[in-house]
């Protein structure tokens, strides 16, 4: 059972959120706006009340009157898309081992939108989801950061638990697991394998920004061209989103603005892949005779274009976020250590080494 604040009769009653300011020396306003993960003030306010609130329990007593004192049994998910490979086999993961560990999964959806993850985050806290997971790609400025940190904050007061899935940590003082895979290091074998192959002139389509997955792939990609001494050409590096309509646009631009000045592609994961092969073939270029292609996910339709591509291992993802975060202390708002899950190449019919005319003599 946990502490209850003593009333004026010397009986027992539940924690209120006055006894929580009280116990912090705030107003009730205060604590109410740090709980929901919209208070921007001091840090050290913030800290009073969440011990405040570990003390005299407020927000665990709050979630079992809530429940008519069941525990809760569900763990959430939140993805951009659940039509998109990548996230539909981490989302099963997730709930392959929900259902081992006897949880519901609920699932949310944010169409990529900053804002719409944040209110769904706050949503599913509403809903006392034991644990909250936080799939792929985000835009993340100063303000996101900020406020994702105080969602973990007031999770981690909860009970629950913030596990970012795919991406990177928000600071060492901020109560989020992180369960991610070498996407930097994926990057780097796939280009290092064209490299190695002779090939110089690598196009790489899919850069976005300021986006987290896109980053570090071309991050790995430009680490891989210094480290074999070929010099970076920015002109190489292709905007666009990760989609297969976008693969085929990029590539088709791209031949209509001049002569091809490529003889491989890195693609910036599978779908993008796929539509630059269907371009490739539209200008009547073959795959691998005329240009090497390569991906990244490892997911459909890789297998079906005989496409040489780095596996991600996406249902493990899930899965290993679900056990972190049920094996974590209630009670714990400290730091937590992340996991970084290995990717691989896997090498298929879409890549040939570049051959090169020897000078004629004489």
């Amino acid at each position: 059972m946990g502490r209850r604040a003593a009333s004026d009769s010397g009986g027992r009653r539940p924690t209120t959120i006055r006894d929580v300011a009280a116990r912090a020396g705030v107003s009730v306003a205060t604590v109410s706006r740090i709980l929901s993960g919209t208070y921007p003030g001091a840090a050290a306010t913030r800290g009073k009340v969440l011990r405040a609130v570990r003390e005299l329990d407020y927000v665990a007593n709050a979630n079992a009157r809530g429940l008519a004192g069941a525990r809760s049994r569900s763990v959430a998910i939140i993805v951009n898309s659940v039509i998109s490979p990548h996230y539909a086999h981490v989302a099963q993961g997730v709930q392959t081992q929900a259902a081992i560990e006897g949880k519901l999964c609920i699932v949310g959806t944010t169409g990529g939108d900053p804002e719409r993850e944040l209110a769904t985050v706050q949503l599913m806290r509403e809903e006392h989801a034991e644990c909250v997971i936080l799939v792929g790609n985000v835009i993340a400025d100063d303000a996101y950061r900020e406020r994702m940190a105080n969602y973990a904050r007031a999770l981690a007061a909860a009970g629950s638990q913030l596990v970012l899935c795919g991406r990177p940590a928000l600071g060492s003082d901020v109560p989020a697991l992180v369960v991610e895979y070498d996407n930097s290091g994926g990057a780097y074998a796939i280009t290092s394998h064209l490299l190695s192959l002779g090939h110089r002139r690598i196009l790489f389509l899919g850069r976005r920004d300021s986006y987290t997955t896109p980053e570090s792939r071309v991050a790995g990609y430009r680490a891989a061209l210094a480290d074999h001494r070929v010099p970076h050409d920015p002109g190489l590096e292709v905007e666009g989103r990760m989609e297969r309509d976008e693969g085929y646009r990029m590539i088709r631009d791209r031949l209509a603005a001049g002569p091809r000045d490529f003889t491989a592609v890195f693609a910036g994961n599978d779908l993008i892949a796929a539509g630059a092969r269907q371009a490739l073939r539209a200008h009547e270029l073959r795959v691998p005779e005329d240009v090497s292609l390569v991906g990244f996910d490892d997911l459909p339709p890789s297998a079906d274009i005989d496409l040489t591509t780095v596996h991600v291992p996406h249902e493990e993802l899930g899965r290993t976020a679900v056990r972190m975060a049920l094996g974590r202390p209630r009670d714990s708002t400290a730091a937590v250590p992340g996991v970084m899950l290995g990717t691989h190449i896997v090498v298929r019919d879409s890549v040939r080494p570049l051959v090169r005319e020897e000078p004629r003599v004489g």
